[in-house]
């Protein structure tokens, strides 16, 4: 008799829940002086991986473990600096998105997810009706300056690149970006952004 294929394992991710939604390709700026979430942070740079952000649902961030929304981004450390009380003090970049399957908690209320990696966003321009979208974008960017100031003029015709940007340079609530975040298809986060921007 044949074995039963085994399902893909699941991989495994301790979770970082803030009140915020790190987006792909976004920066993040990360203040850490909670005993778990430091030893966290020395475990995936020992291990060379990422951790997970997840918006705080229910909860705070210390304490008994929050509730983090299901769906989340892997945060990898771009560099640190230690403040005398010993604190870390992280610059993060959101990399892949993921879904949560089940959740565990270390003794000392860390919290190690099995998740599901989302797949990639396509490099597809955009379609005609999101063009406003990039010129929205252009003006948001002229205006704040930093990083994106830099970008190449051709990513303003990246469907993805252009709604993680707006999702990240827009004023929109952690429950709004956390909606754009759930989304696969970037034509689909762009009609949603379409929605949130005032006439």
């Amino acid at each position: 008799m044949d074995a039963l294929p085994h399902a893909p394992a699941l991989d495994t991710l301790g979770l970082f829940p803030l009140h915020a939604v790190l987006l792909p390709g976004a920066a993040l700026e990360l203040h850490v002086s909670d005993l778990r979430f430091l030893d966290l942070v020395r475990e995936c740079g020992r291990l060379g991986r990422g951790f997970g952000v997840c918006l705080i649902l229910d909860g705070e961030g210390g304490g008994a473990p929050a509730v983090p929304a299901a769906f989340g981004t892997e945060a990898l450390v771009e560099d640190f600096d230690t403040a005398a009380d010993g604190a870390l003090t992280l610059h993060l970049r959101g990399a892949r998105r993921f879904h949560t399957r089940r959740v565990r908690v270390r003794d000392n209320g860390l919290q190690m997810a099995e998740v599901d990696w989302c797949e990639r966003d396509p490099v597809e321009p955009l379609r005609p009706e999101h063009g406003l979208l990039s010129t929205v974008l252009e003006r948001v960017i002229e205006h704040v300056g930093g990083e994106h100031a830099r970008a190449e003029h051709a990513r303003f015709d990246d469907a993805a690149w252009v709604g993680w940007r707006l999702a990240e340079l827009l004023p929109l609530t952690d429950l709004q970006r956390q909606a754009l975040l759930q989304i696969d298809d970037p034509h689909e986060r762009l009609d949603q952004l379409l929605t949130l921007i005032p006439d």
